[in-house]
């Protein structure tokens, strides 16, 4: 793990409570997902695109912005999945998940985090299916990837 990029990370989400909206997007019974940088015991994680609503900010358009600015898409919000809570001091985030629908076949590309515009936390994209989750360490992926909740979701 960098220092530098975890430095980042605790400074600009760390030490409050943080609301994210989070997209699982599935493709041929794969789900999208990006690596983070400075997050993890590993250094990075893979997780699900989103990020935080701000002020006054309805949940979908943070999505739809989310999408865009990470991932070069177009989507449609569809149904609420569930919630997770994440605590990992000085880290403490409210994710609300969200099942989303891209309005078309244009490839995802890699983009990045605005909030963290001089150095950014994201560093691949990629769709993988559950098995290949399941084939990776539990400290590279988002908790919520190990849940039974994203296997009925993959189905």
């Amino acid at each position: 793990m960098t220092n530098s990029a975890q430095d980042l990370i605790h400074k600009t989400y760390g030490n409050r409570i943080r609301i994210r909206a989070c997209g699982i997007l599935v493709k041929d019974n794969a789900i999208l997902l990006l690596k983070h940088e400075g997050i993890g015991k590993k250094g990075f994680m893979w997780s699900p695109p989103g990020g935080g609503l701000e002020f006054s900010e309805e949940i979908n358009t943070t999505l739809i912005r989310e999408f865009k600015e990470e991932c070069k898409i177009d989507i449609l919000v569809e149904d609420f999945l569930f919630f997770n809570e994440s605590i990992h001091p000085p880290l403490h985030a409210i994710e609300l998940f969200f099942k989303v629908t891209q309005y078309d076949e244009t490839p995802p590309k890699l983009g990045n985090d605005p909030e963290t515009s001089t150095s950014s936390i994201l560093s691949d994209i990629a769709y993988f299916n559950y098995s290949e989750i399941r084939a990776l360490s539990k400290e590279q992926v988002h908790p919520i990837l190990l849940s039974p909740k994203l296997k009925e979701v993959l189905k």
